[in-house]
């Protein structure tokens, strides 16, 4: 039988919910069915995992709340004593095992159905069947705060040096905290994504196809289309230490925030670096009440521009000049939306259309009011690098990505893709 070590290490599993009862038993259940946690109670109990009673509120306006008919009715913050332990798993029975524990930091944000009743019965099942603590942290101010504030406040509530997300609407593979945990025991600096199937399973295909077939390198470059960040949300998990170098955490804008973008970005500004477990970790359910539709196309168009412009196109080769690849609606978006210094720096436009090149594209300055540009377009294959591309991935029967793949030229290099 193999040996047992035990570690000082404690997952935080974070969740943000609101009306999200629907959901709760199908996440929980996914969490208990974990290979890593086990029904037994380790006596070792480290600082990371000491019992925390507190009456103390995080603001103002909102509470954290105990599990109902606890004992200490007047108590506004309870974290259950005993620890459930996880064992991330050797390659071989001949290997030891490795035990750690796991706890789950919820924040309510202000449901209006029936989800705080829920959340307090799997607090109890938990702790009584599994030894998994789980705080519950609710929102009473009569309005929600939002994605970003819940997700603070619940990892100020948490005792975890690794955290877990996890969206309510979504299930996690039994192997998930397993194989996450021991690829972020690697890279304290990393944020750790894993791929996902989707609920149902012909949602978003083309959005599920380009995240979870991103290698290694594109997770680091990849990072300014519309799909988002490189590695979705709900897969995260990281050590603590990459949530205390962003000042602030995630953005508390509340609805319509990009959020999860914003913190991306901040990571990546820290030096942090993305790294993704190649399995199928993450059951990520598609419904129209997901708050993913609460934020606005513009919104994510207007950060993920000014990361471009003050992170790429500041630096050599970029400060020298480049050409920006489609001479049609999207491509001259992006012109127009450059700041002046920028436009002086485009180059060229090219495009495979034969009615557009050999032509020039003509810029006329509204607030001018005369034509301040005149930009050339050529071939494709005539295209000076570095470039821009406004083209979106796996929209032409793969002609686009033949095309570019004939010119040879590095990306993240040579190009950026700006979809």
């Amino acid at each position: 039988m193999p040996q047992i070590v035990q570690t000082k290490d404690l997952i935080s599993v974070i969740i943000t919910v609101l009306n999200g009862a629907k959901w709760i038993d199908g996440c929980m259940k996914s969490i208990i069915n974990q290979t890593a946690v086990i029904k037994c109670q380790i006596n070792t109990v480290s600082e990371a995992q000491t019992p925390l009673v507190s009456k103390t509120m995080t603001s103002p306006t909102t509470s954290l709340l105990p599990a109902k008919n606890n004992s200490n009715d007047d108590m506004a913050f309870v974290q259950l004593p005993k620890q459930a332990t996880s064992i991330v798993r050797g390659s071989s029975e001949s290997q030891p095992k490795v035990v750690l524990s796991v706890e789950i930091c919820v924040f309510e944000d202000c449901s209006c159905d029936n989800t705080y009743d829920l959340l307090c019965s799997w607090q109890r099942t938990l702790r009584e069947s599994y030894k998994i603590p789980m705080i519950i942290l609710r929102n009473n101010t009569g309005q929600p705060k939002g994605v970003g504030y819940g997700r603070n406040r619940a990892i100020e509530a948490s005792k975890g040096n690794y955290l877990c997300f996890q969206d309510i609407d979504d299930e996690m593979m039994p192997e998930r905290i397993t194989k996450q945990y021991a690829l972020a025991k690697q890279h304290k600096n990393a944020i750790i994504g894993s791929k996902f199937t989707r609920i149902p399973n012909n949602a978003t295909c083309r959005f599920t196809k380009w995240a979870n077939d991103l290698s290694s390198e594109q997770l680091m470059i990849q990072i300014y289309t519309s799909n988002g960040p490189t590695i979705i949300m709900p897969t995260w998990m990281c050590h603590r230490m990459v949530y205390n170098q962003i000042k602030g955490g995630f953005s508390e804008e509340g609805q319509g925030c990009p959020e999860d973008l914003i913190f991306f970005y901040k990571h990546l500004d820290k030096n942090g670096i993305i790294k993704r477990v190649d399995e199928y970790l993450l059951k990520y359910r598609y419904h129209n009440e997901a708050t993913t539709f609460s934020v606005q196309e513009k919104t994510i168009r207007h950060i993920r521009l000014n990361h471009l412009l003050h992170n790429i196109l500041q630096t050599k080769p970029w400060s020298d000049g480049f050409s920006i690849w489609n001479a049609g609606k999207q491509g001259r978006k992006l012109f127009r939306e450059l700041p002046m210094e920028q436009k002086k720096r485009v180059a060229a436009f090219c495009d495979v259309d034969k009615n557009k090149i050999n032509k020039f594209y003509k810029y006329y300055d509204r607030q001018s009011r005369q034509q301040t540009f005149s930009i050339p377009i050529v071939h494709f294959s005539q295209v000076q690098p570095p470039i821009i591309i406004c083209m979106k991935l796996d929209l032409t029967n793969g002609d686009f990505e033949a095309n570019l793949q004939s010119l040879h030229i590095k990306e993240g290099q040579d190009y950026i893709l700006f979809t």
